[in-house]
């Protein structure tokens, strides 16, 4: 891959951030109840349920656990894509009490509500290695100071770019600003290479991870949604300049105006058909992105790079990642117990790095030699994991992402103006987050 000087302060090269789908800021809701461990019995077959693999790591562990235990063979249930209905699909499991599902992969921002509707069992804190993660993600896992969901994977936003294009344009590194990435995409396609290629996409369809995008946007313009212990604050003028941003970027062409349908997956796909210059992702696309065998139009032709800021404010990843629990209403939680062992101990790990380029929890293999050789970028993303700013970890955070979605995709969509929007949301953060 080729390398290229990044501006000023920033080290060159790969830096980022973690994956999937989807990625949380005010500190846990005391609402709801706990509970110690109970007894997590019986042993047999068990169901792992997750959003849509589309790396193929996930089958290839689950056939090498299936291989070794015969008598507890997992089946892998595949949801969609979109994080909102993996979200839903679970809840009407629970809400049901069946026994279809047994360990959850569920986003870090769901760990709150699950746990407070009795959802998910209380885990055994000290049957897990929790101390070889890095801190900020064992936080994700916890409600009420109890285990309630065990870290597989964290997940970080980063700049995916064109080295090739900015090169053509004489351009020297990633930009550090936003306002720098647009001044980049107006050289870049004043180029013959550049000609007719978009300039910038994230996820902006009415899903999750618009609510990690409008998230970014107001923390790195020196924004909040909610305050450290909770309070919402978000109808203010480093928010308000935050989404203003992406409001005119959509209505100048910057943002192309198919992306407000994008996901992950779209936005991937336009990334390696080479339709894009700037890609705000996760890092699972990494891998994929680089692939030789004719599928992206774009391997060794990018690199990445921690997300802009604005200014004096640096740029903020939303903290994601996905965790791994069991089913209050689950059978066989002991074979859970073990199979949440395995998934997320180092070997599961490494490969799920090697081959899916999925961001772990374990804090050795960002240093870990032969990783960082072949992924340079992991020691400055553990960095960036550990100062990410997580989305709102509440227990209606099902609402609270509803209203956040809603007042973006006004905003995004034209149907309010900023303004609006912000303050309409202030309104309805405060009333879903009363004690």
């Amino acid at each position: 891959m080729t390398m290229i000087r990044r501006r000023s302060t920033y080290a060159i090269a790969t830096v980022g951030a973690l994956l999937a789908a989807l990625t949380a800021c005010g500190g846990d809701d005391d609402s709801g109840t706990t509970a110690e461990p109970s007894a997590l019995e019986g042993r047999g077959p068990i169901t792992y349920v997750a959003g849509k693999d589309s790396t193929g790591v996930v089958p290839k562990l689950i056939d090498a656990w299936n291989a070794d235990h015969p008598d507890e063979e997992v089946t892998f249930i595949e949801l969609s894509t979109d994080a909102n209905e993996q979200r839903s699909q679970m809840i009407q499991n629970a809400q049901t009490e069946s026994d279809a599902y047994t360990v959850l992969s569920v986003d870090v921002v769901w760990t709150s509500e699950f746990a407070a509707n009795q959802w998910i069992e209380a885990l055994p804190e000290d049957e897990f290695p929790l101390d070889e993660n890095l801190d900020a993600i064992n936080e994700t896992g916890m409600y009420n100071d109890q285990l309630y969901a065990v870290p597989a994977s964290s997940d970080g936003g980063l700049l995916y770019y064109r080295t090739d294009l900015l090169e053509a344009a004489g351009i020297d590194g990633p930009p550090e600003t936003w306002d720098e990435l647009k001044a980049d995409c107006e050289k870049i396609q004043a180029t013959p290479e550049g000609e007719g290629v978009e300039c910038f996409a994230g996820q902006f369809e009415k899903y999750e991870g618009l609510t990690v995008n409008f998230a970014e946007a107001v923390n790195s313009s020196g924004g909040v949604i909610t305050e450290a212990d909770g309070t919402p604050n978000v109808d203010t003028p480093e928010a308000l300049e935050g989404l203003t941003r992406l409001v005119d970027w959509f209505e100048d062409g910057t943002i192309p105006e198919e992306a407000i349908t994008y996901q992950e997956e779209e936005g991937r796909q336009a990334f390696q058909a080479g339709k894009l210059i700037f890609h705000r992702q996760w890092p699972y696309q990494y891998g994929l992105a680089n692939a030789t065998d004719g599928s992206s139009k774009v391997a060794g032709k990018f690199d990445v790079a921690p997300l802009p800021g604005d200014g004096d404010n640096p740029g903020a990843s939303s903290l994601g990642g996905h965790n791994d629990a069991i089913s209050a209403f689950a059978e066989n939680q002991a074979t859970a117990v073990d199979f949440i062992k395995y998934m997320t101990s180092e070997e599961s790990q490494r490969i799920a790095i090697e081959e899916a380029s999925l961001a772990p929890s374990i804090e050795s293999l960002y240093t870990d030699p032969q990783l960082v050789k072949d992924f340079p970028y992991l020691p400055a993303l553990a960095d960036s994991i550990d100062t990410a700013v997580p989305r709102p970890r509440v227990v209606p955070y099902g609402d609270v992402t509803e209203a956040i979605q809603d007042a973006a995709y006004g905003a995004l969509t034209g149907e309010t103006s900023p303004e609006d929007a912000l303050a309409e949301l202030q309104t309805n953060l405060e009333e879903l987050t009363e004690q």
